[in-house]
């Protein structure tokens, strides 16, 4: 028998990948707008984003953690440890989302550098993969979390 308290916390920690998600995507489109400030470059402006989405990402990656706790005292090892792949594929992701934006910016201020075009492509390589070693994982938590119930 699982403590309710268990689904509460599967189900917040669903939110919380989601807040992600909705946060990479503000990133991103904030990103879009900046190079469109381009070639003089509205930096104040994006430097305020990056700090507002940085922020975000701490305040998810905390709740994620304080989850993994709570699950560790439920006895749940198979579910902490795929937070604890989660965290760190999810860092991954965001210093490749942070590399692929440097290069985009490269890209539009030197577009007679084709190596630039091919940087992009490489790190859009990368983060396909990530995307989906994140998938493989969420897919493995949820298996093992509903094995749970």
């Amino acid at each position: 028998m699982v403590p309710s308290d268990f689904k509460a916390l599967i189900q917040r920690f669903y939110q919380l990948q989601s807040e992600r998600i909705e946060t990479y995507r503000l990133f991103e489109e904030g990103h879009e707008a900046y190079l469109r400030t381009g070639p003089h470059y509205d930096f104040e402006h994006y430097k305020q984003l990056v700090h507002e989405i940085t922020q975000a990402f701490s305040g998810i990656s905390k709740e994620v953690l304080e989850i993994k706790g709570r699950l560790r005292e439920l006895d749940q090892a198979d579910l902490c440890e795929h937070i604890e792949k989660l965290q760190s594929k999810e860092k991954q992701k965001l210093e490749l989302t942070a590399k692929l934006q440097l290069a985009k910016q490269q890209a539009q201020d030197h577009p007679e550098d084709e190596g630039c075009l091919e940087g992009i492509q490489e790190i859009k390589h990368e983060i396909i993969k990530n995307k989906e070693a994140l998938s493989e994982i969420m897919q493995d938590f949820k298996y093992d979390s509903e094995e749970c119930d």
